[in-house]
């Protein structure tokens, strides 16, 4: 059963109850909270406990989940005390997802050092990770490298993967950002697809040498192959819608989650 979700940064001036509310009229049945944003929902990393309890007993109450914590934890930065830095946000990342039952964490690979060889880069990325699975293992929480920023090639991040090689540490996989690096989605899901726990999907174009995201299946990027090789092998994670406004921006949240909702059924499901 394909199994819907969005992440907070569609719907950033929404509070928890609105949040539930909008999930449910469009019939997604996951919430990915985007911490350190400062969206209005406030899933955020310092909440206090007696709150992560409140939260937890909402979503639950409502059916919902809160499928992945987005961190914007980057295990690939090259100044070592900022990598450090980021592997402390991780740990307190992986507290929060296990205190509200939330089995998955994403984490970017983020900028990397364009003097240093690949080698290298997966060996200190793959140490970034080793030094936090064994927590997320004893809580219960699976880290999601994502294809992403300077890792969008399915082929690194499977390097990264292997070298940590852990059951608590797969793949978001982004379908649009593995296309953006120019591959075709049977090859992506070759290399990624049987590590793949969650997925991001959206759509757009790069015209003009920028990435513009718009309306799902009116751009360029597919994320249908993607989702229909994944369904063919028992995937039972999530889709996450991943559009990004601001906070203040009076997006029509409703609106996207609806056309979203709609065009990927009728892809996959037809």
């Amino acid at each position: 059963m394909i199994q819907l979700a969005a992440m907070s940064s569609l719907c950033p001036d929404w509070s928890r109850q609105e949040v539930v509310a909008g999930l449910k009229r469009h019939g997604y049945s996951g919430f990915e909270p985007r911490v350190q944003w400062g969206h209005a929902c406030n899933i955020e990393v310092d909440l206090p406990h007696s709150e992560r309890t409140e939260v937890k007993e909402l979503f639950a109450g409502e059916g919902l989940s809160i499928c992945c914590i987005a961190s914007g934890a980057r295990m690939a930065t090259p100044e070592v005390a900022q990598r450090a830095a980021h592997v402390e946000d991780l740990r307190r990342c992986i507290d929060l997802a296990a205190d509200l039952d939330s089995g998955f964490v994403r984490v970017f690979g983020g900028p990397r050092d364009r003097d240093a060889q690949l080698n290298e880069l997966v060996n200190y990325t793959a140490d970034g990770f080793a030094q936090v699975t064994e927590q997320a293992g004893s809580c219960g929480v699976t880290l999601l490298m994502e294809t992403h920023d300077d890792w969008c090639s399915s082929a690194e991040v499977r390097a990264v993967i292997d070298q940590v090689n852990h059951p608590n540490l797969a793949v978001l996989w982004d379908f649009m950002h593995t296309q953006r690096a120019k591959e075709q989605p049977q090859d992506s899901f070759q290399a990624l697809g049987a590590l793949t726990c969650h997925t991001h999907i959206h759509d757009g174009d790069e015209a003009g040498g920028s990435l513009n995201i718009g309306a799902l299946g009116e751009g360029v990027f597919d994320n249908f192959t993607p989702a229909r090789l994944l369904e063919e092998i028992g995937y039972s994670g999530f889709y996450s819608v991943e559009v990004i406004f601001d906070r203040g921006s009076d997006p029509d949240a409703d609106a996207v989650l609806a056309q979203h909702a709609q065009v990927f059924h009728e892809a996959i499901v037809s």
